[in-house]
């Protein structure tokens, strides 16, 4: 590359983050520069960081923002421009029982963490169709098995998770005093829309009194997930 390379990888970096199917990490624009530069790679590094800083800033005032979340770097919608999108593709927002995000909020919050556990916080069972959806979405995933009779498997959050609600850590969580009132909204996950949550780890709702010792709920009735586009008043 002739120039200044940041000038003259710009749009390379920005075709490839548009063209990607996800997010993009930084070694692998990288390695993509290295292919036609002689710099060495911690100038390569330097010098990527400064395009996708570029690029971020040219997204200001835009509907759309170059964001970095656990795996990467990727183009989303902003969080105030999601639902137009939706209505767009004519999408509607799924949605899930209370007893699948305090389930969900219990995991993120107390990692590692085992569904006995989980079951003596809230004070009822966790049915299996609620960590079978879990798995399913791979937010969640077994970290390691205690080592105590029955070696119960001990979950975490996943990589996905964190993509999913534009997070790049699981510290990016909010603090608990900031969530202790909120209710579960609905969740709007990426799915195929190729659209991140601007809103990230505020959408959940999660941290809705799990502190130590806490019981997030009583028996709950309704301990399913909730047919997409459908509603429970009784949990909201």
């Amino acid at each position: 590359m002739s120039g200044r390379f940041e000038d003259q990888f710009r749009p390379i970096a920005e075709v490839v983050l548009l063209a990607a199917e996800g997010p993009v990490a930084i070694d692998e624009l990288v390695a993509l520069a290295g292919t036609e530069s002689d710099m060495s790679v911690q100038e390569l590094h330097d010098a990527v960081r400064c395009v996708i800083g570029e690029l971020a800033a040219d997204c200001a005032g835009r509907g759309l923002e170059l964001r970095e979340v656990a795996t990467g770097f990727r183009y989303q919608v902003r969080e105030e421009y999601a639902r137009w999108v939706a209505r767009f593709l004519g999408e509607r927002p799924a949605r899930y029982s209370r007893a699948l995000l305090e389930t969900l909020a219990l995991i993120a919050y107390r990692q590692p963490i085992t569904r006995g556990e989980i079951e003596d916080v809230r004070g009822v069972g966790v049915s299996s169709s609620i960590m079978r959806t879990l798995h399913e979405r791979e937010w969640i995933r077994v970290l390691a098995h205690r080592d105590v009779p029955g070696r119960p498997a001990l979950y975490g959050i996943t990589r996905k998770f964190l993509d999913d609600f534009g997070l790049r850590s699981a510290e990016d969580l909010p603090p608990l005093d900031r969530t202790r009132d909120v209710q579960p909204p609905d969740l709007f996950p990426v799915g195929d829309l190729g659209v991140g949550n601007g809103a990230g780890a505020r959408t959940l709702g999660l941290a809705e009194a799990v502190g130590p010792g806490d019981r997030i709920a009583g028996p709950d009735p309704a301990d399913h997930e909730l047919p997409e586009g459908g509603s429970d008043d009784g949990e909201r």
